[in-house]
């Protein structure tokens, strides 16, 4: 005999508890049963998901959970310091107003949330394994529940539901037998990381993104008292002995006041490696998609963890999609449901995309290794100097406080255009020995041709940066016709270069 649920969500991850809580304590004139089904209920072990923005903090508050934050030994974040390694250079970029972010043992939040989900009216927390989506016998192979191994018990049983949630994460295990195969995320590339213990970072209560020559980013913030989570940014192929790669090229470029810290962890603590991917958010209810079952967090979306926004836009998501699902009289009835689902993915546009290209395009500058693309990250970190709007805007964007894409298409191609502007005017360093001191030197008119044609190359690598991005989270999904499609990112890059002009 099959339990029987309004809603059944597969995972009691950051998403799925969170929207279990939501859903159970929405108003609404019937309440819900629900059930959470969840491999392990121990305490997760994850080296991201463990800063959450200030617009992730304000979604938390409208959700009525902003208690799963505290105590449980969390750090406040005010805001960024950025580290040039090869020009010994920080700049600081601090969150607007008053506004504040918060970083943690990740496997404390979620125990936090699932403590919350237990307390919710109607919400049954399974600890059990889901292997099977259970389907009708309808031409249209509607999902109306799972089958799963419980904790202790052999077998399988099954668990029925009006709808059925997934929110596994990353590792999907249903992404593609509901949307096929044609949805999978693109790795860029793996932050491994590992825990500085009572660590110096050159700003407090700041996350600090350290920029390598030769290598991708590296990210440290503090989670605890005594705890900083350092993530290093590798590319493939992953090098066979991390730990002397990241002794013989990483450590030596960061600040003094880390690298003994990092080199005790090397020693003492074990190095993980998590995936970073990119997966931009499809339809749901389409005819591309299963009937009857839908995805949250990141099982259906992701973006590069540079950025830290990850958490931000599965709590925001949840608080657009709980008034949606909530209105709903029916969850059985699969179109009132779509409706339900075509609001909340228009809606969720503006902060989700703004947080997924901002993330993506900061990568690809940061971790640049073509000739333009480190024109663009010198410039990007030049143009935070100027501190003013050209560090408020763009931290607004980053922190979810400012769901705009226009102002990040503003801010962008007014890097673009000022990277260029730093080519011809700024000190350039000269090429020589590696041995040798460093010289600096102003371009010459004579060079002034070449810098030209280095200034195109400079921009159309700005445009093939951003315009896929944009392409892929505004515009890919939004009418019947590619060239339509095609036509809206030319366009829209186009106002946003005359608008910075």
């Amino acid at each position: 005999m099959a339990d029987r649920y309004d809603i059944l969500i597969v995972g009691a991850g950051v998403a799925g508890s969170a929207l279990a809580h939501a859903l159970a304590t929405a108003p609404r004139t019937t309440p819900l049963r629900i059930a959470v089904l969840e491999r392990s209920l121990e305490e997760p072990d994850r080296i991201v998901g463990e800063l959450l923005q200030p617009g992730g903090v304000n979604a938390l508050k409208s959700l009525g959970l902003e208690s799963v934050v505290e105590n449980i030994d969390a750090a406040k974040c005010l805001g960024y310091c950025v580290v040039d390694a090869a020009a010994g250079k920080t700049v600081e970029i601090p969150y607007p107003g008053k506004h504040e972010g918060r970083s943690f043992h990740h496997g404390r939040l979620i125990m936090n949330l699932r403590a919350a989900v237990r307390r919710a009216p109607g919400v049954d927390l399974i600890e059990a394994t889901v292997t099977d989506l259970i389907e009708d016998n309808s031409s249209k192979r509607r999902v109306i529940g799972v089958r799963a191994s419980l904790k202790g018990v052999e077998g399988k049983q099954s668990f029925l539901a009006s709808l059925v949630i997934i929110a596994d994460g990353c590792y999907s295990n249903f992404r593609t037998s509901v949307f096929g195969a044609g949805v999978k995320p693109e790795t860029k590339s793996h932050f491994v990381g590992t825990i500085l213990k009572d660590v110096v970072l050159p700003m407090p209560n700041r996350g600090t993104v350290a920029l390598i020559k030769g290598s991708g980013p590296v990210l440290m913030y503090q989670i605890s008292k005594h705890d900083t989570r350092i993530l290093i940014d590798v590319k493939q192929p992953i090098p066979s002995d991390l730990k002397a790669h990241i002794l013989a090229n990483i450590a030596p470029q960061l600040p003094h006041s880390v690298q003994s810290s990092l080199e005790i962890a090397l020693d003492t603590d074990r190095l993980r490696r998590m995936p970073n991917s990119y997966l931009p958010s499809t339809p749901q209810g389409s005819s591309s998609s299963k009937p009857g079952v839908i995805l949250i967090g990141d099982s259906w979306n992701m973006r590069h963890p540079l950025t830290g926004g990850g958490m931000t836009v599965a709590f925001s998501d949840i608080v657009i999609l709980r008034p949606l699902l909530a209105a709903v009289p029916d969850l059985s009835d699969w179109n009132q449901v779509k409706r339900a689902l075509d609001r909340w993915y228009r809606d969720r546009k503006p902060l989700a995309s703004t947080v997924n290209i901002l993330s993506v395009a900061l990568y690809d500058l940061f971790g640049a290794d073509a000739p333009e693309l480190e024109v663009l990250r010198t410039g990007c970190f030049k143009y935070f100097e100027l501190g003013g709007e050209c560090v408020n805007g763009p931290v607004s964007i980053l922190s979810a406080l400012a769901p705009s894409p226009a102002l990040l298409t503003y801010h962008f191609f007014s890097v673009a255009l000022y990277s260029i502007w730093v080519m011809f005017t700024h000190p350039q360093r000269v090429p020589g020995r590696p041995d040798e001191k460093p010289r600096y030197a102003a371009a010459r008119v004579d060079q002034y041709p070449f810098l030209l044609y280095k200034s195109a190359r400079v921009f159309y690598t700005a445009c093939v940066v951003f315009g896929p991005l944009l392409w892929a989270e505004m515009f890919k999904h939004a009418g019947p016709s590619r060239t339509t499609l095609v036509l809206g990112v030319v366009a829209s890059l186009a106002v946003g270069a005359a608008v910075v002009l």
